[in-house]
């Protein structure tokens, strides 16, 4: 995360340049991330679409979008990718928590205080109504890590070959893990 502003309302975050949370207070503006997280925000994005088409049941949200909360300690999340079952809001931020949200982890997402964060990040988001949370490692374990609202300490993980979910959130949604490293000159 880059730089932090104390004080911080939603007029703040419309006039953020860049990604941005409220935190604490304070309007959190984030780094850009790299081509593997970046990308693999992209295709999750790209398979929620896909699932909105068939279903009609919401939106597909991609990366830099801004939901509005009313929390204690957040005002706002923006997500790597989402999907949203409220209202839209033409150039307004959506009002609300998605009913499942993906955080791509980036290079400054691993140690101890990462995890804190992480962590009180998800408990936020379940907080605000979100169903699942998914904690993707694509640098690192290269896995899925899917937190549900009701088994929020206790993820499912979907590691290559197989195939991830979002339940009860997105009823009968898949993604196979495997996509989300097409392009890796590694992988």
């Amino acid at each position: 995360m880059a730089q932090a502003k104390a004080g911080a309302t939603v007029d703040d975050l419309y006039r953020a340049k860049g990604k941005a949370e409220i935190v604490g207070g304070e309007l959190v503006l984030m780094s850009p991330t790299g081509f593997l997280p970046g990308r693999a925000g992209y295709v999750i994005c790209n398979h929620l679409r896909r699932y909105e088409e068939e279903t009609g049941s919401g939106y597909a949200i991609p990366d830099n979008v801004g939901f509005v909360v009313a929390l204690p300690n957040r005002g706002s999340f923006s997500p790597d990718a989402s999907f949203y079952v409220g209202e839209p809001r033409k150039a307004k931020f959506l009002e609300g928590a998605p009913v499942f949200a993906a955080e791509v982890r980036s290079e400054d997402d691993y140690g101890p205080a990462a995890e804190r964060r992480l962590a009180a990040k998800r408990a936020d988001y379940f907080a605000a109504g979100t169903r699942v949370v998914w904690d993707v490692d694509v640098l690192r374990e290269e896995v899925v890590r899917s937190y549900v609202a009701e088994q929020a300490l206790e993820p499912r993980v979907f590691g290559r070959g197989e195939a991830a979910d979002a339940e009860p959130a997105l009823p009968g949604w898949t993604m196979p893990v495997d996509e989300l490293f097409k392009g890796n000159p590694q992988g």
